[in-house]
């Protein structure tokens, strides 16, 4: 019986990547969930953990088919290994933080696709962005213009205790 792809989607700042790490932490004993790491096009940092990937293998491997799912957003590369594909088919609910921009991709990709939303409101996004000073964050003004709609089965906003928004991804995540 597949599985399903879980894309946490929403602003930047929003807490998604907070969010999901607090679910792995709560499912870390049950290995039906996977959070894959995506490959972004710059390091890691404390406020994402990613696999890094230079501009040339990001190329190669779309062009390659090595990813399930790849975009570019603020003049980055990102993906997510074809291995997300393959736990999906195998059973596993598979968590991963993408682009709003792709999940009519994603639904296509995949046969069972769940789209969490993560919003909270401008000035705690603002806030959220600058508080993070990651000078590979760009425009700033840029990031927090950009508006997406999305059709999703959850949405979450994340405005107090993260451990709240994060009761509700998981108890989400389960019934999946």
């Amino acid at each position: 019986m597949p599985g399903c792809l879980v894309l946490v989607v929403g602003p930047s700042g929003a807490g998604k990547d907070t969010l999901i790490r607090l679910a792995r932490t709560a499912l870390a004993d049950d290995p039906r969930y996977v959070f894959p790491r995506r490959l972004v096009t710059r390091p890691p940092s404390a406020d994402e953990d990613n696999d890094q990937i230079d501009e040339a293998g990001f190329a190669e491997g779309c062009a390659a088919g090595r990813f399930i799912l790849s975009w570019r957003a603020h003049g980055l590369g990102y993906a997510l290994p074809a291995e997300a594909g393959r736990l999906v088919a195998g059973g596993h609910v598979v968590v991963c933080n993408v682009s709003r921009r792709i999940v009519t991709e994603a639904r296509a990709a995949c046969p069972k696709v769940s789209v969490v939303e993560i919003a909270a409101p401008p000035e705690i996004l603002a806030r959220r962005l600058a508080a993070r000073g990651r000078p590979e964050d760009g425009d700033l003004a840029a990031r927090l213009a950009r508006e997406a709609q999305v059709d999703a089965d959850l949405r979450i906003l994340n405005t107090g205790a993260p451990e709240t928004g994060a009761e509700r991804l998981i108890a989400h995540l389960r019934a999946c």
